[in-house]
């Protein structure tokens, strides 16, 4: 028997769900809004939460954190009205259990209930203390990156390969040194191969090493990357990157951890850990014959997609200060406070270059402000300040009677009665879009408060009120 909470303001389907799951022993209760889910879930015990999307006072996607921090750290299942690829992906990057579609949630219910219940069980059951994760330079307490921290935890104790995808700037290789350094493997090497700089004429020496003489310029023997992570960890950067010709050979050497270095005759072992990134879509790349599905499935018995940083706006403040901190720290500098606007303008942007991106504009920053103690919006780039300002400005200009567009026709009207015609539409429109407030309408306008008044008696406008 569990304890479950149904948060929907549907309450044909809150009942419905509720009953089925009080038949199968049960017991469930409900709550309509995010408000009342949230206070009910913090007083309460619940094992599981079905939560909606679209709620009167909020996205439940955007809640899952908080239904997941509350004492009984319930399981999560996302229902929603309508299926959105986007929303099922988020859902799931933000720790949620299952995302079920309202129109056969009464039929796909009970296996993703069964499935988390049994999850649960199993959780209480191991007797580990907790160990706090080793992050560094990882910055943030958004839910999808907490659940991202999850994974690194999980990972680490674990050899199987990982592959980390995100967008560019998103911090693969920071999560892949992460898993490393929590890993029993942390005190052996950590090493680095970028395979979109591997020249395709020498990728075979620098990944297998070579024998001296093996080939013209090769005046001493040396030792290959894959050599120099055994104990440790390898990191294939940009595996998408990796040259169709040395895919094959890469897979049989992480298949039987043996190699041959370029020129040798003998094999030699290396017990190398995987672990792989890339900012493509390796499924697509496959699709089009440009990577070894093999070799996919066998990079991919783990993976981590991390999200970008348009997904984590509360992450933005703590990364900038974070950054600022250590750029006064290397020049030796007081630290410097940002101001309220400052965050704002970097708050609404929307970094398609995620956190690197942030990081090189605090540096921008930093470089014009050194002897400066307070950072404002005039600090930053053009293009922030610019799409901010066209922001305002739109919305201050937009009016329901601008909107529109017309067709310009020509009127067989006397010029004074078409003034008087034009002057009439204008101040209705006028006193639509200040709802009426007649210091707003004159502000608007830049009409004296006399001349407005006149203007509405000649045309005997209503709605007008006095207020300040």
């Amino acid at each position: 028997m569990a304890d479950i909470l149904i948060v929907d303001d549907d309450s044909m389907l809150a009942e419905m769900l509720t009953e089925r799951l009080v038949r199968k022993g049960h017991n469930a209760e409900s709550a309509p809004d995010l408000a009342d889910g949230i206070r009910k879930a913090r007083e309460g015990s619940f094992d599981v939460i079905f939560l909606d999307v679209q709620l009167p006072d909020g996205n439940g996607l955007e809640q899952i954190g908080r239904f997941s921090e509350v004492t009984s750290a319930p399981e999560i299942i996302i229902m929603t009205g309508q299926g959105d690829p986007n929303g099922a992906r988020k859902a799931i990057q933000c720790g949620a259990w299952s995302y079920l579609e309202k129109p056969n949630v009464g039929r796909d219910l009970l296996l993703p209930l069964t499935r988390a219940l049994q999850y649960r069980e199993e959780k209480k059951k191991i007797n580990i203390l907790p160990v706090a994760l080793k992050r560094h330079a990882i910055i943030g307490k958004a839910p999808c990156l907490l659940s991202c921290l999850d994974q690194v935890a999980q990972a680490a104790m674990s050899d199987a390969s990982i592959l980390i995808s995100g967008e560019t700037g998103t911090g693969k290789e920071l999560f892949a040194r992460a898993i490393h350094e929590n890993s029993p493997r942390s005190d052996k090497g950590f090493v680095v191969v970028d395979c979109a700089a591997l020249p395709e004429t020498l990728i075979e020496s620098l990944l297998f090493g070579h024998i001296k003489g093996s080939f013209t310029g090769a005046d001493r023997s040396a030792m290959g990357l894959i050599a120099m992570a055994n104990g440790g960890s390898l990191f294939l950067d940009e595996v998408g990157e990796m040259p169709e010709t040395i895919q094959k050979k890469f897979l049989r050497v992480f298949q039987e951890r043996h190699y041959r270095a370029v020129g040798g005759t003998t094999e030699t072992y290396s017990n190398f850990r995987l672990i792989s990134a890339t900012n493509r879509d390796l499924d697509k790349e496959v699709e089009c014959n440009r990577f070894r599905s093999d070799l996919l499935y066998r990079l991919r018995s783990l993976s981590i997609v991390l999200p970008p940083l348009r997904d984590r706006k509360e992450d933005v403040k703590d990364l900038a200060r974070s950054f600022l901190t250590r750029l006064c720290d290397r020049y030796k500098i007081k630290g410097k406070v940002m101001t309220e606007e400052f965050i704002e303008h970097l708050i609404a942007y929307d970094w398609p270059g995620n956190v690197r991106e942030l990081q090189h504009t605090l540096e921008h920053v930093f470089a014009s402000t050194v002897e400066l103690s307070t950072l404002y919006a005039y600090h930053l780039p053009h293009h922030f300040r610019e799409r901010k300002t066209l922001e305002g400005i739109k919305t201050r200009t937009t009016t329901p009677w601008v909107e529109e567009s017309r067709e310009i026709k020509p009127i067989p009207l006397p010029w004074k009665d078409f003034k008087t015609r034009m002057e009439q539409e204008y101040l209705e429109g006028l006193l639509a879009s200040s709802n009426g407030n007649i210091k707003e309408a004159c502000a608007l306008s830049g009409l004296s408060r006399a001349r407005l008044y006149q203007l509405i008696k000649q045309h005997g406008a209503a709605s007008v009120r006095q207020s300040e």
